[in-house]
């Protein structure tokens, strides 16, 4: 799992302080989300809202994440300069031009969801989804960094990924969602 959001009604992509740890990768995942999800202008404003996290984190190491992460500033559609991230198999969304990373992020998914999925089943607050063999963590990792709000994470094996929902009864709604995914819906 990506992250730990604030419980239910809370939007995609905060967090409860405390609830994750305080690891480079963990600090470094929140970055990556937040540049994902928002037009981010300055190191400063990046400092204030994982501040605003209970992440309390220095210039000098705010600057070296950027870096490992591969971030780079691009001028958006308002001509302000933001931070972008450029992974190795797409393109970066501000880059893009699109209004937001969650447009590309769901935008993944569900091709992903067309290309891999094979079968959806649900029970209360779980999804087995069933990939080919050796899909299922790329499926599950695709579906971890999409900050859905309805989903807690995802466990994944060779070719089963199960889902976990945040409410109680949310399987069979979210099944049906990846199933009208896989079906180009």
């Amino acid at each position: 799992m990506s992250e730990v959001s604030a419980g239910r009604g809370a939007l995609p992509g905060t967090r409860v302080p405390g609830n994750a740890p305080s690891t480079k990768i963990a600090r470094q995942a929140r970055i990556r989300a937040l540049v994902t999800l928002r037009a981010v202008r300055s190191q400063a404003e990046l400092a204030g809202l994982l501040s605003a996290e209970g992440i309390q984190v220095t210039q000098g190491t705010l600057s070296r994440d950027l870096l490992d992460l591969g971030a780079t500033r691009v001028r958006a559609a308002d001509g302000t300069h933001v931070y972008a991230l450029r992974s190795e198999d797409e393109e970066s969304p501000r880059a893009a031009g699109l209004e937001s990373g969650a447009e590309v992020l769901d935008a993944r998914l569900t091709r992903l969801c067309a290309e891999l999925l094979v079968a959806a089943e649900s029970s209360a607050n779980l999804v087995v989804l069933h990939t080919p063999p050796g899909a299922a963590n790329f499926l599950a990792q695709s579906i971890d960094h999409s900050l859905l709000p309805d989903i807690l994470g995802t466990i994944a094996g060779d070719d089963t990924v199960v889902v976990i929902t945040r409410r109680p009864d949310g399987g069979a709604d979210v099944a049906a969602r990846f199933l009208e995914w896989a079906d180009g819906v």
